[in-house]
């Protein structure tokens, strides 16, 4: 081979190798693989546990034990736990108080173990035996809007107070309009 024909040999294959060019690389799209869902999965599920866990420890702390027992053991106070109120002498709930009433239940469904006591109070205007059957009727009335909420009725139990614990000891229409009420107690035996 002679010296032009090696040029031009050379020539041809550095032509050639130019014009194919180095290869692309290939564009990989990464499909989520399954190793990347199931991890995606089980931090969801810790995440929720972990606000599950933390909702619970909330509504814990909002618990104080009450002084006197409930009619079904030990009750607790829990400042998550709202009071309905009620017009004078009427034990139907009111529309403003269907709100609270639907929090209530929010906060039950998500406890399903827990276990409340309703009670009626009224002000104290009238008898004694008529504010026990008036507080009654009060307790009954919020415990049968909770059951039509969802709210499993074996786990809801009601007394009448009726006169005889005033949130507020005042004699006039601010506090018989605080006294006028249904406050949620949980029960625990």
């Amino acid at each position: 081979m002679t010296r032009k024909s090696l040029t031009i040999t050379i020539l041809i294959l550095c032509l050639g190798l130019i014009m194919i060019g180095c290869p692309k690389k290939p564009v990989v799209r990464e499909e989520p693989s399954a190793k990347k869902e199931e991890a995606a999965k089980i931090e969801a599920e810790r995440m929720a546990k972990e606000r599950e866990s933390k909702a619970k420890e909330e509504f814990e702390k909002s618990l104080v034990a009450k002084r006197t027992p409930g009619i079904e053991g030990e009750v607790f106070e829990s400042s998550l736990l709202k009071d309905n109120h009620f017009d004078f002498d009427k034990y139907d709930i009111r529309p403003k108080d269907v709100a609270i009433l639907r929090e209530n239940a929010a906060l039950l469904k998500k406890y399903p173990k827990v276990k409340i006591q309703i009670e009626g109070h009224c002000d104290e205007r009238g008898t004694v035996e008529y504010n026990l059957a008036l507080g009654e009727r009060r307790a009954t009335s919020t415990k049968n809007y909770l059951v039509s909420l969802g709210i499993s009725a074996d786990r809801l139990s009601t007394i009448s107070y009726g006169k005889e614990r005033p949130l507020d000891p005042g004699h006039n229409e601010e506090a018989w309009t605080k006294n006028r009420r249904a406050h949620t107690v949980i029960t625990a035996k």
